[in-house]
């Protein structure tokens, strides 16, 4: 195992929700990432932005751990979700906010439905 599946290996674990995503929660660095975390954090739920443009190997290597090309990608509770399209689908059908609160984290915003 490299240092870099190591560590996304240990990230993903550990933190109930991580975006891996370009830039930060506070300054995203392509549209994807940005429509991630506004919908995160419309739904107020607290999670760890890790972000893949300070480290080439971490930036390949969440590629390689899923085996899925596209960032951001959206960790709950060790699970994969998915990129920016699959998380925006489920935010705008309700599903993510359900699949959040099935896995005990907590939502401001209530599933529509």
């Amino acid at each position: 195992m490299t240092d870099a599946h190591a560590f996304i290996d240990n990230e993903v674990k550990t933190n109930d929700v991580v975006l891996f995503m370009k830039g930060t929660p506070q300054f995203p660095m392509c549209g994807f990432s940005g429509q991630v975390v506004q919908i995160l954090d419309y739904l107020g739920v607290p999670y760890k932005g890790i972000n893949v443009l300070e480290n080439e190997a971490v930036r390949q290597g969440i590629k390689d751990y899923t085996n899925w090309p596209t960032i951001p990608q959206l960790y709950v509770k060790g699970e994969f979700v998915g990129g920016c399209d699959i998380v925006r689908e489920m935010f705008q059908s309700g599903e993510l906010q359900q699949h959040l609160a099935d896995k005990g984290i907590a939502v401001k915003a209530p599933a529509k439905g």
